[in-house]
């Protein structure tokens, strides 16, 4: 099953953005284990951005079982901005 590149990018190109997004997920995991207070907004974010990357990325260098896994991994982080919305609006 192929899964059509719909952003029009070259191999790569996709391949810097995969990299983009690997480095977002990779900085948001370092963030998380490093800080003491760690803001979920930045965590929770930054994986949502590399997910998106990496998912652009997979449209073209199409591997089925890491797009489900990115959409899983952006599922997660949207949960993780979501509840964080709520306790600071309950903190409020």
């Amino acid at each position: 099953m192929t899964i059509p590149n719909i952003f029009g990018i070259s191999s790569g190109t996709a391949d810097i953005v995969g990299f983009a997004g690997m480095a977002c997920i990779i900085f948001a995991y370092g963030y998380i284990t490093g800080s003491k207070h760690p803001n979920p907004f930045i965590q929770h974010g930054v994986n949502l951005l590399g997910a998106g990357l990496l998912a652009v990325s997979l449209t073209v260098n199409t591997n089925m079982a890491s797009m489900v896994l990115e959409g899983f991994w952006a599922a997660i982080a949207i949960w993780g901005l979501a509840k964080a919305t709520l306790a600071r609006a309950n903190n409020a």
